[in-house]
């Protein structure tokens, strides 16, 4: 199923944008480079232009060629590049405030059809039964196959209260399935929490938006009141596939020292060569009080077992490599996507914009998260079967013209799932999704024994040691890889 992917998107308006989405505003809509301009390929561009326009079969609108030429410019770099029309840019800036029109479901472009990454939680789409893993073949019953994945996300988005006909195929039914939907407006609670059993509290966060930290502090804050003898938090961001930088530089520092470096990017422009601590300004620098100002003190001092998997992406790396280069928390569960690029908005008019990749962000000791993800401390499958579906989630390192890893480039491998598929076929058949946080859910508990110093079963699939790629696991010796630095010490302000 990997090297099927031939990309993999966000359904926005109804549709989590955070793996395509980590990224940061800009008003900037051009920069004067000083590289002069190639005269010829330009020259072949207008000649092209030109001969659509005399003797292409049909009369094509201007505005359309040109558009799809930018697109076509900006999508061919990599897969989180894009360029946003209008209804996009609209899209994406209600994505980031979280709130979304349509049926909820994070999808990937596969073999000409739809393939479901992850429904989100409590919308039309989960709520009507559409599973990960689902090929999407019909919307209102027309064939999708062929179409590009934006044609097929704009036949799925809609006003609210409209309905919309998906047809699905799953591999262990024997007739398609039909869901019929109503599309919803869907405020995303991107934070929930609870306290599972006493002295033990879980929170989760499902995406990073601009509420994130406030949500976070207050649902925290609610713990302590419930239960002021936490002895254990877990952190959960299993297909939490990111969001905006400041919402993970805001989690970190939560339960970090104050000023900690949490994350720091590079690129080609000055303005992305920078690092961010953990102070106000870099996480709530419009908020006139601190969120995080009125935390409990004894959260800079509660064990942590913060919980991943392959669905965990961009923003979620950020926090779980900066717990895990502080050694702050034990990462648990399994390998993450991979996605350590930042995205930039250059707003082009006052309704299109460009999602441009513009920096490759690093953790605090200096690790690059590109196309090879986060290690755990602990590897713990899903389900206590221990089937190894994980391995057939889409990654990083698996999507075409994917960005490489500049501290390992010959790490971020694609990988060949084939093989896999069948054998695992059968188990992904007799596999119930695991609700994140019930009694059911195998990885959180495994996080409770662990605060208890109770056995915790770990997974008996073939994965690199944390120490591979410069991870490290409780109580070792720090890194000493030539590629890693001591972590920064905090700076004030």
């Amino acid at each position: 199923m990997g090297n099927k992917v031939k990309s993999i998107g966000l359904i926005g308006l109804g549709m989590v944008a955070g793996v395509a989405a980590s990224f940061q505003f800009s008003a900037i809509a051009q920069k004067v480079t000083g590289a002069p301009l190639p005269l010829e390929e330009l020259r072949q561009l207008s000649d092209v232009f030109g001969l659509i326009k005399t003797d292409y079969v049909e009369n094509v609108d201007d505005k359309k060629l040109l558009t799809e030429a930018i697109s076509g410019m900006v999508s061919s770099l990599d897969p989180h590049s894009v360029y946003l029309d209008k209804k996009a840019f609209r899209e994406m800036r209600e994505t980031v405030a979280g709130k979304f029109v349509g049926i909820g479901v994070e999808v990937g472009l596969e073999d000409g059809y739809i393939r479901v990454v992850s429904p989100i939680e409590d919308t039309p789409a989960f709520k009507a039964g559409i599973k990960a893993g689902d090929l999407i073949t019909r919307i209102d019953g027309t064939l999708i196959k062929g179409m590009s994945l934006d044609e097929s996300v704009k036949k799925m988005r809609g006003e609210p209260r409209s309905k919309v006909s998906v047809t699905i195929s799953r591999k262990d039914e024997d007739k398609p399935l039909v869901f019929n939907i109503v599309r919803e407006e869907i405020r995303v609670q991107s934070v929930k929490a609870k306290i599972v059993e006493p002295g033990y509290a879980w929170v989760r966060i499902s995406q990073f938006q601009e509420p994130t930290v406030d949500d976070m502090a207050k649902k925290i804050t609610a713990l302590y009141h419930q239960d002021p003898n936490i002895k254990g938090l877990v952190l959960d961001l299993r297909n939490d596939p990111g969001g905006v930088v400041p919402g993970a530089i805001g989690v970190s520092a939560a339960f970090l020292p104050k000023d900690s470096v949490i994350v720091s990017t590079n690129g080609q422009l000055p303005t992305s060569k920078e690092t961010f601590y953990g102070r106000q300004e870099f996480y709530a620098p419009r908020a006139k009080v601190d969120p995080l100002s009125k935390l409990p003190a004894g959260l800079k001092d509660v064990p942590m077992v913060v919980l991943v998997n392959a669905g965990s992406a961009s923003a979620s790396e950020i926090v779980a490599g900066a717990l895990q280069d502080y050694k702050r928390a034990t990462i648990m569960g399994t390998q993450t996507f991979g996605k350590g690029s930042v995205q930039t908005l250059r707003q082009l008019t006052a309704d299109t914009a460009v999602k441009l990749t513009t920096a490759r962000y690093y953790t605090p000791k200096n690790r690059a998260i590109q196309a090879r993800g986060i290690t755990p401390d602990l590897l713990v499958d899903e389900t206590e079967g221990g089937d190894g579906l994980e391995r057939l989630r889409v990654r990083e390192a698996d999507l075409q013209k994917h960005l490489g890893n500049d501290k390992d480039p010959e790490g971020d491998a694609k990988r060949d799932l084939l093989e896999d598929e069948q054998r695992l076929a059968a188990a992904a058949k007799k596999t119930k999704p695991v609700e994140f946080g019930s009694r059911d859910d195998f990885q959180l508990a495994q996080a409770i024994n662990h605060f208890k110093g109770l056995p915790v079963k770990l997974s008996t699939a073939d994965a690199k040691p944390a120490s591979d790629i410069g991870e490290t696991r409780p109580d070792t010796k720090p890194d000493t890889k030539p590629d890693t630095q001591p972590l920064p010490k905090p700076k004030t302000k």
